[in-house]
């Protein structure tokens, strides 16, 4: 049940998203060695956001996973930096991501909890 969620105030052309989707699903799946369908990926863009005082291109990620490894956030961490400076050219140092380790019982899924 890996969510990443993705927000940017940078506008993404309308036939890149796919590509954008997909590797981003592909990717954090095989990252965390969980079946792709079971994966989402939500992408918000063109929103209201200032970092550092600055409009400049930037993101905001969540990360959210049950057993997410916290031993490997780092790991993490570079990969989605590398993916948002790859496809949306924004520079690692203006990317803030957020990760978490959901608990089992506090994720539904098709009428239940996992």
């Amino acid at each position: 049940m890996p969510l990443l969620k993705i927000t940017t105030n940078r506008e993404v052309d309308p036939a890149r998203r796919p590509a954008l989707l997909k590797a981003a699903s592909q990717n954090i799946a095989n990252m965390l060695g969980k079946p792709e369908r079971y994966v989402m990926v939500v992408l918000e863009t063109n929103a209201d956001m200032t970092f550092g005082g600055d409009d400049a291109p930037l993101a905001y990620l969540e990360l959210k996973s049950i057993g997410l490894p916290d031993d490997r956030t780092t790991e993490f961490s570079n990969f989605l930096c590398e993916l948002m400076t790859g496809q949306l050219e924004i520079p690692a140092e203006r990317i803030y991501i957020e990760f978490s380790d959901a608990e089992r019982h506090l994720w539904g899924w098709n009428s239940a909890t996992f």
